[in-house]
């Protein structure tokens, strides 16, 4: 039987194939991109791009098209881009809806490829041989239609802004939040952050329907340049602001 394909990702790059390569089979140039920081984040490393995946290529007239496979189904693909010379065409492609990352509404794996897809493009693009620390928050709840927690944090009229557009927030603390909206899907906003140096946030809506009662809100930030002092200020600034949106407190940690 020939599975569905689904295309979740198709990006032009201006970088090298062979630089957007390096990026997915070594190590410690996957940290710069990939998932957030954790203690389990070199392991998930090593079993996601060394143990569980098998590498590829076919050769095309001049050009090589090479893949990373995983036991899912999942398919990364890397070949010289048309549309931006010298550059690479990056896809991502999965097989139909998987009973244990899609409920009906929502696919968990869907949204963690095109999340990593926009990490791996800020990483290579934006923010070039810089080493990444990140800040997140997981399953807070969005609240109902009278009182969401996106409201709260300042970024009510974001889904109203096209995609380019500045995007300006006022935290809870009165602080003003300057941003580029780069990606807006129903289930995901990916912004640049202006700041001390450029940085990368994802934020993660799941529906209610698939967190019960009002769904849930998740949030990466991604940092690049910063000395441990200006990071712990950040880290400061991050867990306030999200902290201070809550309606009260919930045990999860910030």
């Amino acid at each position: 039987m020939t599975l569905e394909r689904r295309e979740i990702v198709a990006m032009d790059l201006p970088v090298a194939p062979d630089v957007v390569w390096q990026h997915l089979r070594e190590p410690y140039l996957i940290r710069r991109w990939y998932r957030w920081d954790s203690a389990d984040l070199d392991a998930e490393i090593h079993r996601d791009f060394v143990e569980r995946v098998a590498e590829g290529h076919v050769v095309e007239g001049r050009g090589t098209t090479r893949a990373l496979t995983w036991p899912t189904h999942d398919v990364v693909t890397v070949r010289s881009s048309v549309e931006a010379p010298g550059g690479t065409h990056l896809t991502v492609t999965r097989s139909s809806h998987e009973l244990g990352s899609y409920d009906g509404l929502y696919d968990e794996r869907d949204a963690v490829w095109t999340a990593a897809a926009e990490q791996l493009s800020f990483a290579l693009l934006v923010q070039p041989g810089q080493e990444r620390r990140t800040l997140s928050v997981f399953g807070l709840d969005a609240g109902d239609r009278r009182d969401r927690l996106m409201d709260r944090v300042g970024l009510h009229g974001v889904r109203g802004v096209p995609l380019g557009g500045n995007v300006q927030a006022r935290r809870p603390d009165g602080t003003l939040l300057g941003a580029t909206l780069i990606r807006k899907d129903p289930d995901l906003l990916v912004l640049s952050l202006h700041g001390i140096t450029a940085a990368l946030m994802v934020i993660e809506e799941v529906p209610a329907g698939s967190a019960p009662p009002h769904g849930t809100v998740g949030a990466v930030l991604s940092t690049y340049g910063l000395d441990d002092a200006t990071f712990e200020q950040v880290r400061s600034r991050w867990s306030a602001w999200w902290r201070s949106a809550l309606p009260r407190p919930t045990g999860i940690g910030i």
